[in-house]
């Protein structure tokens, strides 16, 4: 059971709901993947001016339908959970103006889909969302979600070979080396938050991966 607030009944509802849909056995998106950033988007609200509770429901919906990472449609992840969810809301008491919140959210709440956020609240649960991406929990996440690509036909990695950081001109492939979603993508996320307090622990978890990289990188040169 993750951490609900005790405030809002209707979170209690809602995880109820929205639990049955998490894949089971995967890590990088799990219950406390979803709790985790439940708490950031609590912890945001005051910053973004927005209810705590619908910042808590959006939370709670973002990630309602898994898409893989490898999968063609993974930059439709938000767009498909954001339809999904207008139910789970309607039946713990949401009305039609939360749910259009909510549903606007998630939409644009994706990075793959490159979508730029409506109101405070997608620009808090982008925050949010992208936090746990980042940091000693998102190099986690990270590595867990190459292991999960990973299969005997189409068998991934940690790191190129000949460029392990992904610093040189060629082509990064996040979906072959775990250590080129570096590149792709994690150390680009701390420069987009939007609210002081994201920001503040964004540069944190930023210099935290920095520093990984560099011990990971010299370890390979000292073997």
């Amino acid at each position: 059971m993750i951490s609900i607030h005790p405030e809002f009944d209707r979170h209690h509802r809602l995880w109820a709901q929205v639990k049955v849909h998490l894949k089971a056995g995967e890590m990088a998106h799990d219950q406390f993947h979803i709790e985790r950033v439940y708490l950031w988007a609590l912890k945001l609200a005051p910053e973004a001016g927005v209810s705590r509770d619908l910042a808590g429901a959006t939370a709670l919906v973002h990630d309602l339908v898994p898409i893989p990472k490898d999968s063609p449609e993974r930059s439709l992840g938000g767009e498909k959970s954001a339809a999904a969810s207008g139910p789970l809301l309607d039946a713990v008491g949401y009305s039609d103006s939360e749910q259009a919140a909510v549903i606007d959210a998630v939409k644009t709440s994706s990075w793959s889909r490159g979508l730029v956020a409506n109101s405070a609240l997608g620009r808090l649960l982008q925050d949010a969302d992208r936090l746990d991406a980042i940091g000693a929990v998102g190099i986690a996440r990270c590595l867990a979600c190459a292991q999960d690509m990973s299969t005997p036909d189409n068998p991934g990695r940690f790191y190129h070979p000949a460029d392990p950081a992904g610093t040189s001109d060629r082509p990064l492939d996040d979906r072959l080396q775990a250590l080129d979603h570096f590149s792709a993508k994690l150390l680009k996320l701390a420069a987009g938050m939007h609210f002081p307090l994201a920001k503040a622990e964004a540069t944190r978890r930023h210099e935290h991966m920095e520093a990984f990289i560099h011990e990971f990188t010299l370890e390979l040169r000292s073997a």
